[in-house]
């Protein structure tokens, strides 16, 4: 299994602990809470990923 690269949103600071990570690999994408690195991971489809990252870009939040 090849090593995953974790990103956090550019809009996550170091003073709010509430982030999720996200790993893209070549058929899913990886999520999981950032305050626990080695608990469980959801994985998603890409197309299922971008459509929820589409709707919360376009939701008012």
């Amino acid at each position: 299994m090849t090593e995953l690269t974790w990103f956090k949103s550019s809009h996550s600071t170091n003073e709010d602990a509430a982030c999720v990570e996200v790993a893209k690999a070549p058929e899913v994408v990886h999520v999981r809470d950032s305050k626990d690195k080695t608990g469980p991971q959801l994985t998603f489809h890409p197309t299922a990923w971008k459509a929820f990252v589409d709707f919360a870009a376009d939701a008012d939040l």
